[in-house]
């Protein structure tokens, strides 16, 4: 396994046990829509909430939510609408992105809620 595919797979299990930690229900991971991967599927009261998760080991070049463009939140959208869609499921949405820098010295962690 790469050291960014192994960072990745750190950063969400972080992400989720941040959600948890928050009273967030997590409903499903790495959901897949065409090209869309969604990392996490929570649900916090009413709401399902699809969460990218972006981590690094240092933000010396740029912050991790900052590797989210446009493109990629068009994806998100798709994938949001057809997993209420295949799962027949009517709930309010929201797109959050956890941030996390992670190293041997510290873990960051910020929460973006309605991130877009």
């Amino acid at each position: 396994m790469s050291d960014k595919k192994l960072l990745g797979e750190i950063g969400e299990t972080i992400a989720q046990e941040y959600l948890i930690n928050k009273n967030y229900l997590i409903i499903d991971l790495n959901w897949r829509y065409k090209k869309a991967e969604v990392d996490i599927i929570s649900q916090l009261k009413d709401t399902l909430v699809f969460v990218e998760v972006k981590c690094r080991k240092t933000d010396f070049f740029s912050r991790p939510e900052q590797a989210i463009n446009h493109k990629k939140e068009e994806l998100y959208k798709l994938a949001a609408e057809n997993y209420l869609e295949v799962n027949n499921l009517e709930y309010e949405i929201r797109f959050d992105v956890i941030s996390i820098i992670h190293n041997n010295n510290k873990t960051e962690i910020e929460h973006f809620i309605s991130a877009f």
